[in-house]
């Protein structure tokens, strides 16, 4: 990989962490009632619900860098 690529790699995470960080802190009883509900969830729909966002995330990519 090169050293753009990590760089963008390490950017990303970062940001993700960050907005991920801000909703726990404005909204923390949410979150602990999402998490609640995500419990109770099947196992295949959280896969599929994972899946989903990974692809749409891939796809995001790619149209911001082409």
């Amino acid at each position: 990989m090169s050293d753009v690529g990590l760089t963008d790699l390490l950017t990303a995470l970062a940001l993700a962490l960050a907005i991920e960080g801000a909703i726990y802190a404005l909204f923390p009883e949410a979150m602990k009632r999402f998490m609640v509900q995500v419990l109770d969830q099947p196992t295949a729909a959280l896969r599929i619900a994972g899946i989903a966002a990974a692809v749409l995330g891939v796809g995001f990519v790619w149209l911001i860098r082409r």
